[in-house]
């Protein structure tokens, strides 16, 4: 039954479009009206009446005007009259009225609304408006269910706009919040208390729900209320009869861990929490094993661990205070919660075990601390290595090869249970080393008929242990046949056990993963390297069924012999005849899945590189095998291309394009094994390189799939670079000429990295080659500079601008690299055009990073040209432009001084000044005193303090006094 009465005048129309399925036009113009009402002096009064008289039955009008009456607190409540914020509260308590006398409730989001209104009221109004807030509420409310369940709702509204910690407050709403709570604690909280004792005992058997949410109200307010008014006999009876009760124990445990964690005085806390855990315990929720609930479990584990950290907390507390008795027992009370601790951490559901991580941390951070371990804890510390390693296995649902969110919850748990083993390390290594050892014995001796999950932690025991252990535990091994540690006697046993042979993904990973962990194993014992590499070669690893299996192995046999090659000489040829079939490219129109993807691959070529340069065989050896691995690359390069020229068909284009890159990266992975010691040359290998080369060049005028394939042979480009010396010289004006056809910004872009590595490496050798690919290189960026392009498409617009800085790196590289002939021999005319565009650059062009790089390359020139002996004109150049620049750049209301790249270009730009007065002298300090500076109505101290400091020998004055000279400037 409704409360109803005489009908407010609302704009009927417009409430049409509040519902969720009404058109655009009616939604426009609900929209228009809240607008209204909201801005209105007193037009939204309508909605108080429409409330109070519950005039409307329809859900979303009410919920309208909630919503206009929350603007007008929230927003308006200072403009309020004394009447109409009398309106605002009768209009809720009549609205609430409604409620009690309603026989069915209002859906929740109109009463989640309601409170929040009710909440936002008492904010405004409390304590001094309307004090009696609470116990008009309580009085109107009795014990009717609709109404306690507003009462509830709006406290805990009360608590979000109060007390929640994880809203950000104004300095302005803290304090009125501190007064809130004040006012309360004063006046009212003993009654509200009452009020949820009352709730919790009338509605616990009724109306569970309603004392679920109770139970949330005292959980929120315990933080800050008078812990003796909940802590105390009564109340705690209560809750622990409501533990038993299955609907609301869940919500009682969350209500107990807030009582918990209310910050107090150490050994009050100890107090409060041994009383809990004696009545807890007698009311048997101690023996966790007989109950099925996992739910409830879940939060009694939580909030053992609260109970826990807090014993550990009041600990530290007293322990660092000196009070040695009260910390002796607050340590017996942290161990007699060890039993249930280690029951809550073995429990097979894993949410309960990784809620009490926390508590079991700490106690072992209490035991580190201690100057020596009792039996007891000893025995603690291996009852908890014992819990670790039974919940570190794999369980039979766990789904290897495609892992989904349980699986990557589970590799999360995992996480946590290595910091504990981290931790156990600490506390006490020898007692760990032992019961791995232990559980690595007994593992692998029984490994054919063990579980995979057996023989998989066990091997993964060995692998943590790496981490873990510090080195004087024998992490390191040695090669001292009197001082060999456990972790050597266990590495013995894995590769000797035949446990590689264990046909489960899970073993053969953790298998290949440690005995690559423990590399410097195999160089004290070398004579166990056969058998692991055939681990690695044949279905054990890189044949394996598994495809995750062989993926992972690929690289992992790369780490393998990168780190041991010195020792695998006599079988590098047997390792490149069995891996063979696994270097070979695939075809695209193949159609079987290929044994590894061409990522993986990628590691291969790299090995087999590896093997072959460091192989201590003849010159001519080294390059034969070089050969045998590379031409086949080369021999399908050629074949591919040819294919692709005539190929009509997109995505068979896009797949020839994909394989033809895939040869290059190949060719280029294997370059990554020669180094200083053995550079391409020394291998006899230059040849071979010089052919690929040669094959993959003409790639770069295919017009079919053109990024794929430059992108290749641009990175192949930039390895040869690095290995091949000048060998590679011949061929980049080529591949230049090539890739500065038809350009876009993104092509352009990345082919300057190219020229400007050349020319940093070769310098003058390249500098004939450099002379004549400098203007078409520049002319090629400037027609893309010029390309119009749409204002709104800002890909491009970052497209232009970093093309715009890698022209201005390209002209920096060239500037700094001593090859003053290569711009100076581009004629006059080119030489300004592109000297303009650094002015340009460097002044109109708001971006501080070119900017900067502008500045470095006027400063070059100027040393380089703005010399007596310098350029004809330069020197007329330089205070016609260079100078201009440097004081119009900062001058620019896009130079942004408070920037941290603008402050370097402002830098930049001093040091160029100074540059110009070393090369220009006196003649250069009269120009900016006598034409210049007064050109910019700079006052004639000013000027001179200015030309004082440039005079100055030291740059970093100047670099001070240029910023304050511009900030001031700019005022």
């Amino acid at each position: 039954m409704a409360c109803q009465s005489v009908t407010a005048v609302m704009d009927e129309q417009a409430l049409l479009g509040l519902n969720p399925n009404a058109d655009a036009r009616y939604r426009q113009r609900a929209m228009a009206y809240f607008e209204q009402l909201k801005e209105s002096q007193d037009a939204w009064e309508v909605c108080t009446e429409a409330l109070a008289k519950g005039i409307y039955s329809d859900d979303h009008v009410k919920f309208f005007c909630f919503q206009v009456l929350e603007h007008q607190i929230k927003f308006r409540h200072a403009s309020l009259s004394g009447a109409q914020q009398q309106l605002v509260r009768e209009t809720l308590m009549k609205w609430l009225q409604c409620q009690l006398m309603n026989s069915q409730p209002e859906k929740v989001f109109i009463r989640n609304k309601a409170a929040q209104v009710f909440a936002l009221t008492f904010v405004m109004d409390y304590p001094t408006l309307w004090p009696k807030f609470f116990f008009d509420v309580l009085s109107l409310v009795g014990l009717n269910p609709n109404g306690v369940d507003i009462y509830l709702r709006t406290l805990m509204a009360i608590d979000a706009e109060v007390v929640d910690r994880d809203i950000l407050h104004s300095l302005e709403e803290t304090r009125r919040n501190t007064l809130i709570k004040d006012g309360m604690r004063e006046q009212c909280i003993p009654h509200l208390v009452e009020s949820w004792f009352q709730i919790l005992q009338t509605y616990q058997q009724s109306h569970p729900e309603l004392t679920c949410q109770c139970l949330e109200v005292v959980g929120a307010y315990v933080s800050w209320i008078d812990l003796n008014l909940i802590a105390n006999d009564q109340f705690v009876n209560l809750l622990l009869g409501q533990m038993s009760m299955e609907e609301l124990r869940e919500e009682a445990c969350d209500c107990l861990l807030e009582i918990v964690n209310k910050g107090m005085d150490p050994l009050d806390k100890t107090k409060l929490v041994e009383s809990l855990c004696r009545v807890l315990q007698s009311a048997g929720f101690f023996n966790v094993e007989q109950e099925e609930d996992v739910d409830f479990l879940a939060k009694f584990s939580r909030l053992v661990n609260g109970m826990g950290q807090n014993l550990v907390l009041s600990w530290t507390k007293l322990a660092k205070a000196g009070h040695v008795k009260d910390a002796s027992e607050t340590l017996q009370a942290v161990e007699a919660k060890v039993p249930l601790l280690l029951q809550l951490l073995v429990h097979e559901d894993d949410d309960i075990s990784t809620n009490v991580v926390g508590f079991c941390y700490e106690y072992l951070h209490v035991l580190k601390q201690l100057p020596q371990l009792t039996d007891q804890q000893k025995s603690n510390v291996e009852a908890i290595m014992l819990a670790v390693m039974k919940k570190l296995k794999y369980d039979d649902e766990y789904n290897f090869e495609n892992e989904g969110e349980d699986e990557a919850m589970f590799v999360e748990y995992r996480k946590q249970l290595k910091m504990l083993l981290d931790r156990l390390a600490q506390v006490s290594p020898e007692l760990l080393l032992e019961a791995v050892r232990r559980f690595f014995a007994n593992a692998m001796l029984n490994w054919q008929s063990a579980p995979f999950m057996e023989v998989e932690v066990a091997i993964r025991l060995l692998y943590m242990l790496g981490e873990a252990l510090p080195a004087s535990h024998g992490a390191h091994f040695s090669g001292d046949t009197t001082k060999t540690s456990a972790l050597q006697d266990m590495m013995r046993t894995l590769v000797s056990c035949n446990v590689s042979s264990y046909q489960h993904t899970s073993v053969s990973l953790e298998f290949f993963e440690t005995v690559v962990r423990y590399d410097k194993f195999f160089i004290v014992e070398p004579q166990h390297i056969p058998v692991v590499l055939m681990a690695f070669l044949d279905q054990r690893g890189l044949r394996n069924n598994s495809p995750k299996v062989r993926s992972r192995v690929a690289y992992l046999f790369s780490r393998f012999v990168k780190s041991l090659h010195k020792h695998m000489n006599t079988f590098i040829e047997d390792i490149l005849t069995r891996i063979q079939d696994l270097l070979e490219l695939a075809p695209p129109e193949n159609g079987f899945p290929a044994q590894l993807t061409s990522d993986d691959q990628l590691f291969m070529f790299e090995t087999a590189g590896v093997l072959i340069v460091n192989a201590e065989s003849p010159v001519e050896r080294k390059q034969a095998l070089m050969r045998s691995l590379l031409l086949p690359l080369m021999d399908a390069f050629a074949m591919l291309l040819a294919k692709l020229l005539q190929e009509g068909e997109e995505e068979r284009q896009v797949a020839l394009a994909d394989c033809l890159s895939h040869a290059v990266g190949f060719a280029s992975r294997t370059s990554k094994a020669f180094s200083n010691k053995q550079t391409v040359k020394q291998c006899g290998c230059t040849e071979v390189y010089r052919d690929c080369m040669q094959t993959f060049l003409p790639a770069l005028s295919c017009p079919i799939q053109r990024g794929v394939l430059r992108s290749s042979v641009r990175s192949f480009l930039h390895r040869m670079i690095i290995c091949l010396e000048e060998e590679v010289l011949p061929f980049i004006p080529a591949a230049s000429e090539h890739m500065l056809k038809d350009c876009e910004a993104k092509d352009l872009q990345e082919f300057i990295p190219l020229i400007s590595q050349m020319t940093a490496k070769f310098k003058r050798q390249v500098s004939p080659f450099l002379q004549q690919v400098f203007m078409p290189l520049v002319l090629a960026i400037f027609e893309v500079l010029a390309r119009p392009a749409d204002d709104n498409d800002q890909a491009a617009a970052l497209e232009k601008q970093m093309l715009r800085r890698s022209y201005f790196t390209f002209i920096q590289t060239v500037t700094g690299s001593g090859m003053n002939e290569v711009m100076a021999n581009q004629g006059a005319e080119n030489v300004e055009r592109v000297v303009f565009t650094i002015i340009q650059g460097a002044v109109d062009i708001p971006d501080p990073i070119g900017q900067k790089t502008c500045f470095i390359i006027l400063s070059k020139l100027v040393e380089l040209w703005g010399g007596k002996d310098g350029m004809v004109g330069f020197p007329d150049f330089i205070y016609k432009h260079i100078v201009p620049a440097c004081f119009l750049a900062p001058l620019k209301p896009t130079f942004d001084l408070a920037d941290a790249q603008t402050v370097l270009t402002l830098s930049e730009c001093a040091v160029t000044l100074k540059t110009i007065h070393l090369k220009r002298g006196p003649e250069f300090i009269q120009f900016l005193q006598q034409e210049y500076l007064p050109s910019l109505h700079v006052s004639p101290e000013i000027s001179q303090e200015l030309c004082q400091v440039i005079q100055q020998p030291d740059v970093k004055v100047l670099k001070n006094y240029t910023k304050a000279f511009f900030q001031r400037a700019k005022l």
